[in-house]
C-alpha cells in the first residue's frame, strides 16, 4: 500500500546463550518509515540509536553480572583471582601452566 501509514513496530535483539544461561534482549523501534521523507527517517534513525545504546547498556551490565558470578565460583573454589588477567582472557578457554 504505497502512501499509506502504518503503525506496525520492529524489534532490535541481542541472544545470549551458554551452556547455562539463556537470555533475550528486546527493545521495539518503529516500522522503516518512507525512505524519501527525510524527517520520518531521521525520527527513525534517531530512536534506533536510542533503542542500540540501551541494548548496548543491558548487555553490558548483564556480561558484567557473569563476569561477577564466574569471578565468585572460581574464585571460592581456587583462591585469588587476578581481575585484571580475567577480564583480559574472559571468554577465552585456559591453558593449564
Amino acid at each position: 500500500m504505497a502512501g499509506s501509514a502504518t503503525s506496525s513496530t520492529a524489534s532490535l535483539r541481542a541472544n545470549y546463550v551458554s551452556p547455562g544461561a539463556k537470555k533475550a534482549f528486546i527493545h521495539s523501534v518503529p516500522a522503516l518509515p518512507n525512505p524519501h521523507n527525510t524527517e520520518e527517517k531521521t525520527a527513525y534513525l534517531s530512536a534506533l540509536r536510542s533503542a542500540v545504546t540501551k541494548l548496548q547498556e543491558e548487555v553490558n551490565s548483564f556480561l558484567t553480572q557473569k563476569m561477577e558470578e564466574d569471578k565468585e565460583t572460581i574464585t571460592g573454589s581456587v583462591g585469588t583471582v587476578d581481575e585484571k588477567e580475567e577480564e583480559e582472557n574472559y571468554g577465552e578457554e585456559g591453558t593449564e601452566d
